[in-house]
């Protein structure tokens, strides 16, 4: 189980499922120590391995049979790799929506590509995979340490990002005609399963073209993997979002701060930043359906909070309420990815709460707060920097050994080798009955359920 999330069904695993696919054997000696000036590198070794179910029950299930429980690759450098660094070229584009750390990301795949194995020939793809198709005419980026050597302060990503997607053939085609033997693929799950696409491509070809993922999501929702990379700098700038909320509703008589944060299809986002701000009444995410009316309600509990306090701040994930709410006529229900479209949950709630208190006679002040593009586009915390660059420096190791179709993973507090169709087979949510639910429901005192 996850420390904050749905359990997995490890034992629903095969080795197939944990695979990792190579493009063949690993027979050039590594120059990560001759570069780095090491007299010794920890060589990680095939055999190295994280447990994913690492329970002492899980072990005495096995019976001595440990080999046998599903396990991931350790990442790390290996002391053999399979492509030459003189002659490699390497490839990075990042997809889909901003995370803070996109541009650590960057860097540290070019830092650790050049100081580590000597590659000199590392190309950005500019505006998401689009860049791969030449009609689209995006010039692609000469990636150097002196070129990346300060975007990390920066938010946002330097490469650019698109959305939608593109024909495989098509990208295969690019990468080959320009001689790109490792594409890294920076996104989300949407992302990645168009770099599992293009993998599958190569694959088809017989080409010897790597792709490796760094998985980015602020939902923090792509399984088999502790966190991903931006999440805390989104939850940490969301708590100034919180206590400006809090501000606003406590300066006027009833008030009510309502913030609403990014988290589609899991809440991982809004419980974290309202258990780090600890201003928070009450916290509404996909996982728990919401009813508005009667005893027990969404503005039932409003007004018990307002009654004992003077004031009340609510948090709501983007994707909750979706069941409550209707959609705009003629709107096209899906947007450029093929996601569907969610409706304005924070909309809904702030008329809902203004009409609701009218009606109860009470002057109604709601003060709406929407900072997603704020969160998304801050530059990395500390935290994340540090993360960020391991996830790059470990991406390169497996490109390196010759891995393909499959994404760097944190488990147990390692990094791993997650397969990328593994990866995106389901997604995380919160356990509406585990510790970070039950966490959120002690802080704010609210009902575990409204429906």
């Amino acid at each position: 189980m996850t420390a904050t999330g749905t359990p997995h069904d490890e034992g629903a695993l095969s080795a197939d499922d944990v695979a990792i696919e190579t493009l063949g054997p690993a027979r050039l000696a590594s120059p990560v120590a001759t570069h780095l000036g090491a007299s010794a590198v920890h060589y990680v070794g095939a055999a190295d391995r994280v447990l994913i179910d690492d329970s002492l029950s899980a072990l005495r299930a096995a019976r001595g049979a440990i080999d046998s429980l599903p396990s991931f690759e350790l990442a790390g450098p290996r002391d053999r790799i399979f492509f030459d660094p003189r002659t490699l070229r390497c490839g990075i584009v990042t997809c889909g929506g901003l995370a803070p750390g996109l541009n650590n990301v960057i860097r540290g795949i070019v830092l650790e590509l050049w100081h580590g194995y000597g590659v000199r020939r590392i190309t950005g793809f500019r505006y998401g995979f689009e860049g791969l198709i030449a009609r689209h005419g995006h010039e692609p980026m000469a990636l150097t340490p002196e070129s990346v050597a300060h975007i990390h302060h920066h938010g946002g990503t330097v490469l650019g990002t698109s959305r939608g997607s593109q024909d495989p053939a098509e990208l295969v085609d690019h990468l080959e005609a320009n001689g790109v033997g490792v594409l890294f693929v920076v996104g989300g799950d949407g992302t990645l399963a168009g770099a599992l696409r293009i993998a599958d491509e190569v694959r088809r070809r017989g080409a010897r073209i790597a792709v490796i993922g760094v998985p980015k999501t602020i939902d923090n929702d792509i399984g088999f993997i502790d966190r991903s990379f931006g999440y805390l700098s989104a939850y940490s700038a969301a708590v100034d979002a919180i206590r400006g909320a809090r501000v606003e509703a406590m300066a006027a008589r009833d008030g009510i701060g309502l913030v609403k944060l990014m988290g589609r299809h899991s809440g991982f986002l809004a419980c974290q930043a309202a258990l780090a701000s600890t201003e928070v009444d009450l916290v509404l995410i996909p996982e728990v359906p919401l009813r508005m009316e009667g005893e027990g309600g969404v503005l039932d509990c409003v007004d018990r909070v307002i009654a004992r306090k003077g004031h009340a701040v609510i948090v709501v994930a983007e994707g909750a309420a979706q069941d409550l709410i209707d959609a705009p006529p003629g709107a096209d229900p899906l947007d450029r990815s093929g996601n569907l479209k969610l409706k304005d949950v924070g909309t809904f709630l702030r008329d809902a709460l203004v009409a609701h208190r009218k009606a109860i006679g009470r002057e109604p002040t709601v003060k709406y707060i929407d900072p997603s593009y704020t969160i998304r586009s801050v530059p990395a915390c500390p935290s994340d920097s540090v993360y960020c660059w391991d996830m790059a420096r470990h991406a390169v190791h497996a490109a390196m050994a010759g891995n393909t179709a499959m994404l760097i993973g944190r488990w147990h507090g390692r990094f791993v080798h997650v397969p990328i169709a593994l990866a995106i087979r389901r997604r995380r949510h919160v356990d509406t009955d585990g510790d970070l639910w039950m966490s959120v429901i002690e802080s704010t005192g609210q009902p575990r359920r409204f429906a």
